[in-house]
């Protein structure tokens, strides 16, 4: 059997290679065999007593078109395939050139539409479907969470409940926790801020992540009190830091003035296990009281670790949910005081969608940009299609002369396939081209922050694969309508019909008419959707956040890294609030432990005078760590009581001040001054006064419950410090003057984060920010695709009816109708495609209720101000072709073909 095999392929393939490299002389060799075989056939006449023109024209006719029977010996020969394609080619090519202008307007349009899509598919294999860069396998990876999911999650667990949920799971094959925050790279001139983390032994093991130098945390390294200084530093810092040492393991190094030895190097790619977020430094969490000043690892009761769970194999994510809650509810029995105000129900996310990074709020975008992107693409199809479909009509004596010669309707198919393939493939290309320079523009959209937002879209395998991928889909998507109309051509007919029988089919296509209408409602689906995202971030923009940001002037330091203790730190602030308050254009000038509107406020446990926690509410509240003056300030007006003076200090009775909402939510109709609030740590604090209520995470959101501490009362140097001065003038221009100010204190404090309160809190509308442009963007280019393809249509078909317009003009029509002819042609089909689209946009905008904020999903001031934006230029549009007919000469009209 093999042996008969072998002989049956190996002719065919020696066949295959000498008709490919020997095509010319094949081409030879059947002219010269069909003349002979045509000599014989006259000689044969001849013989039967036929004239010589007379027995030619007979043999002729027996034998066949030569041009015929030449293709059928092509098309049987082996590697006829492969010539006939790239004889299709060559012709969509030459095709390509007759036509400068119309080739590069189809390409265009596909390269926007392809590349809207290519860089949303960018950003989302760089986040979701790539959460933990330089991890290889993340989808048995998944956050556990306790408590209700939130955008705004704090650290769920302990260490000691971790370590319990580790030894008694069945469904996970490990657990890992960690904590992150900025540490400060010490020992040299200056402290460097290093964003980093404090993890788990088993938190590379768990990653599947190898040092490139050196090794990783052994399990005796990450126990209580009994853990060794060592550290995992990453690429970034050892290429920057220590110039790529080769020698660098075993080297020590300081984190927060305490020697640490390096035992590792991480690869070039790893960033930590919070998606978006760069952390460059690993210690075991051992070392938390040497990083941090804390004890926190010995605490039941002290939740500080985000936790990751590796699936065990054929384990689902609802069994590993219930089998997690079951064990947390036993820690919870086992231990009541420890967990009497945190709820102790567990929850897991993909890593795709973690709550602990930027995932957790693009989850939510992105697919819905991608959606969009994905009707603009639609709408590009549809503009090429009606373009294609445009000039079909023109080459239909072209086809007809070709399928009368003999041509099959499978070749012209075949034709029309190969050239809208070819489109499809120069607008991939130039959509791969245009996605390189946009792909890592999300990174524009990062302001000034503290935290270390980190994005590396590119166009990577997975986004080069999917574009060739749409770039083909595309192609037949908009090649295939053409293709099937002009192949099924009557012959006769078309190969005796004039210009004006031309113009008639033309004018009268549904299917073009209707791709018209298609390309009119999808812009006006994705100018609803930008109108709406619009308008939603003029609204938040618009909206009040309780706060002035106008002259305030932000800038941030850290005294634990510089060896403050509790008392000096606090001194030192009191000495920056004296010195700055001094300053000329200073208006006033306090502290806090965080910025408004920069993710930064922190969160604690409370216990309220007068009330009584529902069975597993939660009672982690936001907090906030302020200085004397800061409600003047910050111009956050105080409804009653008082705020905090210079008095309130660790002598004096411990003093808080809530909002509103703290109020309405836990003191509903009672009077909160004198009520006292408990702590954490035990520590009451009497409210005193009652301020309004202000925005400091997304200025979409709500106002929350907010308890303001005293940082005189309550500060430690662990925490950054941040300034906000209010000025007379331009808040940038006091900059100098603030880092004269701590360096004159001490010189060697870095100062970070210095910027206007107006920039640091363009992070609160980050998202919305992004859905603008892109969905803006999208938007436009729908519009202007849309104009272009009624553009082309009636111009096309105006041109084509350019005899039966020169009759009218000779009859006596005025030019007053023939605009209005032309023009009504265009109106009809925008007005279809409005009234579609409306009907689409009604649908399509429910999907983006959860993403607007002050503004309806079916506004009718964005569905009228779009419908009649949309309308002007599409009539704009159809106003150029309608002047021109306006202009026709008709003597040169009538002798138009």
């Amino acid at each position: 059997m093999t042996k008969k095999r072998k002989s049956r392929w190996l002719p065919r393939a020696i066949s295959f290679f000498r008709n490919v490299t020997g095509r010319q002389k094949d081409e030879l060799d059947i002219a010269a065999e069909l003349s002979a075989h045509l000599d014989l056939l006259i000689e044969e006449k001849l013989r039967s007593g036929m004239k010589p023109e007379e027995a030619r024209r007979a043999a002729q006719i027996e034998l066949g078109g030569v041009e015929q029977v030449k293709e059928q010996v092509r098309d049987a020969r082996a590697g006829a395939s492969l010539d006939t394609g790239a004889r299709d080619c060559r012709f969509a090519l030459r095709v390509s050139r007759e036509n400068p202008g119309f080739t590069p307007v189809l390409v265009l349009s596909l390269a926007l539409g392809i590349a809207a899509n290519t860089t949303v598919l960018s950003w989302i294999s760089a986040t979701l479907l790539n959460p933990i860069p330089g991890v290889a396998h993340t989808c048995d990876l998944v956050t556990v969470m306790r408590g209700d999911r939130s955008d705004h999650p704090t650290p769920p667990f302990s260490y000691l409940d971790l370590h319990d949920l580790s030894e008694g799971t069945q469904t996970f094959s490990t657990l890992l926790g960690y904590h992150d925050d900025y540490m400060s790279l010490t020992g040299a001139a200056k402290p460097e801020r290093i964003y980093g983390a404090l993890t788990t032994a088993n938190y590379f093991d768990v990653l599947g992540v190898q040092a490139i130098l050196g090794r990783t945390f052994l399990p005796e390294e990450g126990a209580p009190r009994a853990g060794a200084a060592v550290i995992v530093i990453g690429y970034a810092v050892w290429q920057n830091h220590f110039a790529g040492d080769p020698q660098i393991v075993g080297k020590t190094i300081q984190i927060n003035r305490h020697p640490y030895t390096v035992i590792g190097v991480a690869p070039r790619d790893f960033t930590g296990c919070a998606p978006g977020l760069r952390a460059e430094l690993w210690i075991p969490l051992s070392m938390d009281r040497d990083v941090w000043g804390a004890d926190r690892p010995a605490h039941r009761s002290t939740f500080w670790l985000n936790v990751l769970g590796k699936l065990r194999p054929g384990v689902t994510k609802n069994q590993a949910q219930a089998e997690l809650n079951l064990l947390m509810q036993g820690i919870a029995e086992r231990f009541p005081e420890d967990h009497r105000d945190s709820p102790n129900d567990i929850s897991l996310d993909p890593l795709w969608r973690s709550p602990f990074g930027i995932n957790g709020y693009l989850y939510k975008v992105l697919p819905m940009l991608l959606g969009l992107a994905g009707v603009l693409l639609l709408l590009a199809c549809a503009n090429v299609a009606g373009l294609l479909l445009v000039r079909s009509v023109g080459r239909r004596r072209e086809i007809a002369i070709r399928l009368g010669m003999g041509a099959s309707r499978q070749q012209i198919i075949r034709q029309f396939l190969i050239e809208s393939l070819l489109l499809g493939l120069l607008g991939g290309t130039a959509a791969i081209v245009i996605t390189m320079c946009t792909s890592r523009s999300l990174v524009a959209f990062f302001p000034p922050s503290s935290l270390p937002l980190t994005n590396d879209a590119h166009v990577d395998q997975r986004v080069l694969f999917v574009t060739i991928a749409v770039s083909i889909l595309a192609a037949i998507l908009f090649g295939i309508v053409p293709a099937l109309r002009s192949s099924s051509l009557p012959v006769q007919s078309v190969l005796k019909e004039e210009a004006t029988s031309v113009s008639l089919t033309l004018h009268k296509s549904r299917l073009l008419s209707g791709l018209v209408v298609a390309q009119i409602s999808l812009s006006l689906v994705l100018l609803v959707c930008a109108g709406l995202f619009t308008r939603s971030l003029q609204k938040a923009q618009q909206s009040d956040p309780g706060f002035e940001a106008n002259h305030l002037l932000l800038a941030s330091y850290e005294l634990s890294p510089a060896g403050y203790t509790r008392a000096t730190g606090a001194a030192f602030n009191r000495q920056v609030l004296d010195r700055l308050s001094a300053l000329p254009g200073v208006e006033s000038v306090t502290l806090a432990d965080f910025s408004p509107l920069s993710f930064s406020i922190h969160t604690d446990y409370l216990q309220i005078e007068g009330y009584l926690p529902q069975p597993h509410e939660s009672m982690e509240i936001s907090r906030a760590m302020v200085g004397p003056n800061y409600f003047r300030t910050l111009r956050t007006s105080v409804i009653s009581g008082r705020e905090f003076t210079a008095a309130d200090t660790q002598g004096s009775q411990l003093v808080a001040v809530v909002n509103q909402a703290f109020v309405d939510r836990y003191l509903p109709g009672e009077d909160p001054i004198g009520k006292q609030v408990a702590d954490y740590w035990g520590n009451r604090f009497t409210i005193v006064g009652v301020a309004r209520n202000a925005k400091y995470r997304l200025l979409t959101y709500p106002a929350e419950p907010v308890i303001y501490f005293p940082s005189y009362q309550v500060y430690s140097p662990t925490h950054d410090t941040t300034i906000h001065l209010r000025t007379t003038g331009d808040p940038i221009t006091m900059a100098s003057s603030v880092e004269q100010t701590i360096h004159q204190l001490n010189p060697e404090l870095p100062l970070f984060n210095v910027n206007p309160l107006s920039v640091t809190m363009q992070l609160g509308t980050l998202f919305q920010r992004v859905a603008v442009t892109f969905a803006g963007s999208f938007g436009f280019l729908a519009m202007l695709l849309a104009a272009v393809g009624i553009y082309g249509v009636v111009a096309y078909s105006t041109r084509q009816r350019t005899r039966e317009i020169g009759i009218r003009v000779a009859l006596g029509a005025k030019k007053e109708g023939i605009y209005r002819l032309v023009l009504g042609q265009g109106f009809r089909l925008i007005l279809a495609g409005l009234v579609v689209g409306t009907v689409l946009a009604v649908a399509f905008t429910r999907l983006l209720k959860a993403q607007l904020f002050g503004v309806s999903e079916t506004d009718a001031i964005t569905f009228a101000s779009v419908g009649l934006l949309l309308a002007v230029v599409a009539l704009l549009a159809c106003h150029i072709p309608a002047r021109r007919a306006t202009r026709l000469d008709p003597m040169v009209a009538l002798r138009h073909e």
